[in-house]
């Protein structure tokens, strides 16, 4: 067991999470359980200026944020009590966990560029997690192109007339925003499907971001794995089955979870991408694949670990915990 921890979780307000499937909450259990004090404070509160401890502080000590003292409990409608709230700098924390929920925008970016400043180990210092300029460089369905030996077929561009050829090509097509979270604006279009042209106006008339186009990929009907990665290590994955009433899995939009083991292929995926994982300080990452084929690589803020331990009873957050502990020993 490590000495007692100070540990800071930024996130979305612990008041409305589901705490049966929130994966932040059971890292939060997990911690409170190795006798480490828990804060939680939300984006918005961040600052970084003058002001905050000594004029002459060194800017890592300059970053703060309204921590709240907090416990967790698994009782619905009773899981957290809260201290007294009080502006803090995040030097003071051992441990930052970054586990605000997408879209993956310039607030979510400039947010990383804070914790940048009090990222490390050492006086004044705190162990973000997962890295936050490597979360910054990795959006999930990006990061996932520099491997595309594991991908299916895909293609992103802003080019209307590529998209069209890649559709003439492979007819069954999954199109996909760059930056959104849970399965929303992602539609599958048909060879027949005579909406790809008004789907792509509308995006366009909207957004300056180009579109990920992927080869749509039957093997989705028998689920979606979601495979938990600690350090670049693979410790478990749950499958997430579509509904009848729609092509997407995942759970925000009606996937239900399954229990599932690793293939052989699902392990060659996690050894070509773990040695990169590690090197990168990206600790908890959750990466999603569909038969054989590599589609994402979750580093903002994954999910899994609670169905993880019901299905196969893998306490995923005592392995990510145990990982943090060493860090900060070594």
């Amino acid at each position: 067991m490590a000495s007692s921890l100070n540990v800071a979780v930024q996130m979305d307000p612990l008041e409305h999470i589901n705490i049966d499937g929130d994966s932040t909450f059971a890292l939060m259990l997990e911690a409170q359980a190795r006798g480490h004090s828990l804060y939680v404070y939300e984006v918005p509160s961040l600052a970084l200026g003058e002001g905050v401890v000594a004029p002459n502080a060194p800017a890592q000590a300059r970053v703060s944020a309204e921590l709240r003292p907090v416990t967790v409990q698994r009782e619905k409608g009773n899981h957290a009590t809260f201290g007294q709230a009080a502006r803090r700098s995040l030097g003071e924390m051992d441990v930052v966990l970054m586990r605000q929920d997408p879209p993956f925008d310039m607030a979510y970016i400039t947010a990383t560029h804070l914790l940048d400043h009090v990222h490390g180990i050492g006086p004044d210092k705190a162990l973000v997690v997962n890295d936050p300029r490597w979360v910054r460089d990795s959006p999930e369905k990006l990061l996932v192109t520099h491997f595309p030996h594991l991908m299916p077929p895909t293609l992103v561009t802003w080019d209307i007339g590529q998209i069209r050829a890649f559709r003439a090509k492979w007819r069954d097509i999954i199109v996909k925003p760059l930056f959104g979270n849970g399965g929303s604006g992602i539609f599958r279009i048909k060879e027949d499907d005579q909406n790809l042209n008004a789907l792509l106006e509308m995006h366009f008339a909207r957004s300056r971001e180009p579109l990920m186009i992927q080869r749509y990929e039957p093997a989705v009907k028998a689920g979606d794995k979601r495979i938990i990665l600690v350090d670049g290590v693979p410790v478990g994955a749950i499958n997430r089955v579509p509904s009848e009433e729609d092509h997407r899995s995942n759970m925000h939009v009606g996937g239900v979870a399954r229990k599932v083991a690793l293939t052989e292929r699902d392990k060659e995926i996690c050894a070509t991408i773990g040695p990169f994982l590690k090197e990168h300080g990206l600790i908890f990452v959750g990466i999603d694949v569909i038969g054989d084929y590599l589609t994402e690589i979750n580093v903002t803020s994954p999910t899994g670990l609670q169905e993880l331990e019901r299905f196969d009873g893998i306490n995923g957050a005592a392995a990510i915990w145990e990982c943090i502990e060493a860090k900060l020993k070594a």
